[in-house]
């Protein structure tokens, strides 16, 4: 008889009970998207109301965000090694929830950006905390299980977020929006100082000195399947940036049918969740590799499929909508994991791996995003080329990181095997 999984029981290292432990990570992370997604609708309004000219420089709003984002992580993570996690992520959601305040009172655009910035600087601790502790309490299969779960319910956020934004602006002025983000951030702290044990023993603390951090950078840059895979999702998380960037002008100028938004987006962004539910259900028979590599292989066909489409003039609303979905089906088969197995062997420095991860992933992402949303021009080319670009040179990767030998199992990586 096959021993019981502890692993996954109802109470792991984190005391509490799994659904709920799966509910509030996924609520952190949702702290996030909810600061990207819930902004979409009402970025025509923001500039109109700030005085910004240039249609495109709207897209500022979620630049900002995001480019700190990516900063932030290289702090959090030795924070969170050094002082533990739960300290710093009711810092941080106190933080976010000011900065929130901060800018449904902006005057201007530019302090708006500013208090963006600061929003997306703190939304980094939802990022690095979750993952972190993720790792301190599963590892290998079972932990890209978890976070599969995990995101299957953090991105029921980007299927809604649009729509809360719509209702939003119906009954009220686009400051509710940051109103709302402000009070989520404090609910997701009250519930972890109420419910969420500390999950880093004091005897695996790490000092916050630039030497020791130094020896975790080094080991988070120097092991191939940590930065391969870290590079390899920012590839590919590149494009879907240029989709947030861009989607709202896709629907208003490509398609003319800027009142089929919130529906369009929700589409497109189940595609994702409904990619996290199969992969919570295969990935521990099939593993991560032959998953995300199969994963990889379809998205690069199907954009080269796209491209076609779009130039012969055939892309209808609800073509791209379908073609975008099942993109974003697959990309939803390969972050969990690649992201999975960049932190399979840094269990040992979880919180400064994640950090460096998250930082050259999301830096990388944003360039890539931001060079995409500033390309268009009333066609989805440009979206559709980064998809396909990104993703060959993340196939590239993935090679070179694989030593030319895709699908297999990688039995050596002893994170894999634990409980």
């Amino acid at each position: 008889m096959n021993a019981p999984d502890t692993s996954l029981s109802d109470r792991a290292a984190h005391g509490l009970r799994f659904h709920e432990f799966v509910a509030l990570m996924a609520s952190l992370m949702a702290v996030n998207a909810l600061g990207i997604d819930m902004m979409l609708p009402a970025l025509g309004r923001i500039g109109s109301d700030l005085g910004v000219t240039i249609e495109n420089h709207q897209q500022l709003v979620i630049v900002a965000y995001m480019g700190t984002f990516g900063i932030g992580q290289l702090f959090y993570g030795p924070l969170a090694d050094r002082f533990g996690r739960r300290p710093v992520l009711l810092v941080a959601m106190a933080v976010y929830a000011v900065t929130a305040f901060v800018a449904a009172h902006a005057a201007s655009f530019e302090l708006l950006l500013v208090a963006r910035g600061l929003q997306g600087f703190s939304a980094a601790s939802s990022r690095v905390l979750s993952i972190s502790i993720i790792r301190d309490c599963y590892a290998g299969r079972r932990m890209a299980r978890v976070m599969s779960l995990a995101f299957m319910a953090f991105l029921i956020v980007p299927v809604a977020a649009p729509t809360i934004g719509q209702l939003v602006l119906v009954v009220a002025p686009w400051h509710w929006i940051f109103y709302l983000l402000g009070g989520f951030a404090i609910f997701v702290g009250i519930w972890a100082w109420l419910r969420l044990p500390e999950t880093l023993p004091i005897d695996r603390r790490r000092s916050i000195n630039p030497r020791s951090i130094g020896r975790a950078v080094a080991e988070t840059l120097t092991n191939r399947y940590s930065l391969g895979y870290t590079i390899s999702s920012g590839l590919i998380f590149g494009g879907l940036i240029g989709f947030l960037n861009s989607s709202q002008q896709i629907f208003e100028h490509s398609f003319h049918a800027p009142q089929y938004f919130a529906v369009g987006f929700a589409l497109i962004a189940g595609g994702m969740a409904v990619a996290a539910l199969v992969n919570s259900r295969i990935v521990e028979r099939l593993g991560m590799r032959m998953v995300s590599h199969g994963a990889l292989l379809g998205m690069i066909l199907l954009s080269l499929l796209r491209i076609p489409v779009v130039l012969s003039g055939h892309e209808s609303l609800w073509v791209f909508v379908a073609l975008q979905g099942t993109m974003m089906f697959l990309f939803g088969l390969t972050g969990s994991n690649f992201g999975a197995m960049a932190m399979e062997p840094m269990g040992a420095i979880a919180g400064t791996a994640s950090s460096i991860q998250g930082f050259l992933s999301n830096a990388l992402a944003t360039i890539i995003g931001l060079a995409i949303g500033q390309s268009f021009s009333g066609s989805t080319l440009p979206l559709d080329l980064g998809f396909l670009f990104g993703t060959l040179a993340s196939l590239t990767i993935v090679l070179i990181v694989e030593r030319g030998r895709l699908f297999r199992p990688h039995n050596a990586q002893p994170a894999e095997r634990r409980h």
